[in-house]
C-alpha cells in the first residue's frame, strides 16, 4: 500500500457536484492498493498513521498524533500512485490491484482506521470521479509506502 498523507485544516469529497465527506483539522489520506496488499499492510499502515507526530503541540513543535489532536480523517482510493513511468509517457497501473481485491482492502483499511481513532472515517467512492479539495495545513504532506519501511 502507498498513501500520500496530507495534514489538512479542511478537505471534502465530492462526487456528481453532492458533497460527501468533509472535515476540519486532520489529515487526508491518498490510499494506493497493491495486488500483494493484504491485512499486515492495513494493520501497520493504519497504525503508523494514527500515530504519526504531524501536528504541532503547545509549543509549535510537531510532537503531536492524530490521536492526541483528536483529528479527523478522509481516506480516498488513489491507484495512480501505483503508477509506473519507466517506459515511455503513458503511466502503467500494473501494480495497481484490480477491484475485486482492491475494494475490500479500501473498506477494511477504513474500519481498521476507525477503530483506531475511534470515531467515523471520511471516504470517497471506491472507482467514481472524485472532485477533493483541501487547504493543506504547513504544508504537512508525508508519502508512506508499506513496502518500504525504512
Amino acid at each position: 500500500m502507498k498513501v500520500v498523507i496530507q495534514r489538512v485544516s479542511k478537505a471534502s469529497v465530492t462526487v456528481d457536484e453532492k458533497q460527501i465527506s468533509r472535515i476540519t483539522n486532520g489529515v487526508l489520506i491518498l490510499l494506493g492498493i497493491e495486488y500483494l496488499d493484504t491485512q499486515e499492510d492495513i494493520d501497520w499502515l493504519s497504525n503508523k498513521i494514527v500515530n504519526l507526530r504531524i501536528f504541532n503541540d503547545e509549543d509549535g513543535v510537531m510532537n503531536n498524533s492524530l490521536l492526541d489532536n483528536k483529528g479527523d480523517a478522509i481516506v480516498v482510493s488513489q491507484f495512480t500512485l501505483h503508477a509506473s513511468t519507466k517506459k515511455g509517457n503513458r503511466p502503467s497501473y500494473i501494480k495497481a490491484a484490480r477491484p475485486d481485491v482492491s475494494i475490500p482492502l479500501y473498506e477494511a483499511f477504513i474500519k481498521t482506521l476507525e477503530s483506531k481513532m475511534g470515531k467515523k472515517v471520511g471516504a470517497g467512492v471506491f472507482g467514481a470521479d472524485m472532485k477533493v479539495e483541501l487547504l493543506n495545513d504547513g504544508p504537512v504532506t508525508i508519502m508512506i509506502d508499506t513496502k518500504n519501511k525504512d
